[in-house]
């Protein structure tokens, strides 16, 4: 029941019809018994967005493409990793302070090291927004060869710089062998579902091929890894172990992480 006592917490980003935080995080607030409601927001103004997270004493916002890295400037605190990825995907509201933290690089690598190893492992890591920094800071801490690919040299550069790691460009993929193949960026995302942001050609067995994408929950890069004989890994698994960092940020319980990870499942599948 939403009444006074209703905390709001949202997701700002843009686009975020696809999203399907709303689902698990509300969800998660009905089978905890947190009275609080969880919205999606189409954020044209960020600084204007994050002043309303004050006015209306939010309590926590999700933060998605493309504000993972311009909303830090606007947070009174950043935790250490968020500090370390140099992007925020999680914000909490204590008494009007907004607290900055990361929670993808956890979510990443959890869902990574499921199915397999890193330390050693050369891994290539596609794109050089938010998620592809928090995640390549996972893929280095964990002791992974990290080759960081992107269309645009001066962001794919500076990526790589910061996180002393290789640079090439996306149009270069193939060229060379990796063990580990991660999809950051958006391509391939609903409603874009049949793009691909590699030749299916530089795909081999050999590779573990992961999507950060979760809608569709098998995006046109796994389907063409699967059909090369590679081990795939989507988007759900990152998507909800992040989305149960955030929850316990936010309320200071245990997030209920099967019910989360069935509820999106289900929406995908619906």
């Amino acid at each position: 029941m939403i009444n006074s006592n209703t905390s709001l917490f949202g997701l700002f980003g843009n686009p975020v019809a696809h999203s399907l935080s709303p689902v698990m995080h509300n969800r998660a607030f009905k089978e905890t018994g947190y009275n609080a409601l969880y919205l999606a927001f189409d954020i044209v103004d960020l600084s204007i967005a994050v002043k309303g997270i004050r006015a209306l004493n939010m309590k926590g916002i999700s933060v998605t493409v493309p504000y993972k890295v311009a909303v830090m400037e606007f947070l009174d605190v950043h935790d250490d990793a968020a500090v370390k990825v140099g992007a925020v995907n999680t914000i909490a509201n204590q008494n009007g302070k907004l607290i900055g933290y990361n929670t993808d690089c956890h979510g990443a690598i959890k869902a990574l090291t499921a199915k397999t190893t890193v330390k050693d492992k050369d891994v290539a890591v596609i794109g050089a927004g938010g998620a592809a920094r928090a995640i390549g800071t996972g893929i280095v801490l964990a002791g992974g060869k990290l080759t960081i690919y992107n269309r645009s040299t001066v962001n794919g550069e500076r990526l790589a710089s910061d996180l002393d790691s290789e640079f090439r460009l996306l149009s270069e993929f193939g060229r060379s062998e990796c063990q580990i193949l991660i999809n950051t960026t958006p391509v391939g995302m609903t409603p874009n579902r049949e793009a691909i942001p590699v030749k299916s050609t530089a795909l081999n067995k050999e590779m573990v091929v992961m999507d950060i994408v979760y809608n569709p929950l098998k995006t046109m890069l796994l389907k063409a890894a699967e059909e090369r004989g590679a081990e795939t890994i989507d988007g759900v698994g990152m998507f909800v172990n992040q989305g149960a960092l955030q929850f316990e940020l936010w309320t200071g319980q245990k997030a209920p992480i099967d019910v989360m990870r069935s509820v999106v499942l289900d929406a995908l599948r619906s």
